[in-house]
């Protein structure tokens, strides 16, 4: 069964930083892109990050790019997102998700206030 456990979102005033992790169980980590991306309730899903299954190709939506850094640790088959510099419209449910399963997990809430 393919898990995805989302951990690390929550309240950060901006210009902070939050480092999110996604757990990944239930297939083989290592051979598949991974993405994350972020919803606010009544709006589309904002593409963030997708990365390579070797992690050397990545690539960003725009709106992070320069402040948000996806990585992946294939050994413990976790995903991570380091975001920098947050803006309040930053906020929403972050996702990890799995575009070739067509997959994600239940999201982690990040909140960019002061």
């Amino acid at each position: 069964q393919v898990q995805l456990v989302e951990s690390g979102g929550g309240l950060v005033q901006p210009g902070g930083s939050l480092r999110l992790s996604c757990a990944a169980s239930g297939f083989t980590f290592s051979h598949l892109p991974m993405s994350w991306y972020r919803q606010v309730p009544g709006n589309e899903r904002d593409w963030a990050a997708t990365q390579s299954p070797s992690g050397v190709l990545t690539n960003y939506g725009d709106s992070v790019k320069g402040r948000f850094t996806i990585s992946r640790d294939n050994a413990g088959s976790t995903l991570y997102l380091q975001m920098n510099n947050l803006r309040s419209e930053d906020t929403g449910v972050y996702y990890c998700y799995v575009p070739a399963l067509d997959i994600r997990g239940q999201g982690t809430q990040v909140t960019v206030s002061s």
